[in-house]
């Protein structure tokens, strides 16, 4: 038999070194992510590790550090509107962008200036 995708694991953004507090603030504190531990292998290396729904989302650390612009990760949400007032509320700007057909979405750049979309498909 061959291979078979089975879905994404993880999704993996960079920041710079001595980070992780910001991250945590941003991703655990603004959007309520819930952190998880990093092997005691992989942690030596820095960087925050976090649970997306059946997913997780690693920040991990890069020098020298450039933000991603353009590619990015969409995170699927329900209550997008909740999300952007919360967000907003927080001092967060919120980009909108061309129509999606079949969802809603806006952008916003993490503490470290990399690209994350926010979606809610309709149903």
């Amino acid at each position: 038999m061959l291979y078979s995708f089975l879905g994404i694991d993880h999704v993996q953004l960079a920041a710079p070194k001595g980070s992780e507090n910001e991250a945590r603030r941003f991703f655990k504190g603004i959007l309520g992510m819930e952190e998880i531990p990093k092997p005691e292998n992989l942690a030596k290396r820095g960087g925050v590790w976090f649970q997306c729904g059946a997913h997780q989302l690693h920040i991990g650390i890069q020098e020298p550090f450039n933000p991603a612009k353009k590619a990015h990760p969409a995170f699927r949400v329900d209550h997008l509107e909740a999300l952007r007032e919360k967000l907003v509320d927080a001092g967060v700007k919120v980009k909108d962008d061309e129509p999606l057909e079949g969802a809603e979405r806006f952008y916003v750049d993490d503490p470290f200036g990399n690209r994350l979309e926010f979606l809610q498909r309709a149903e």
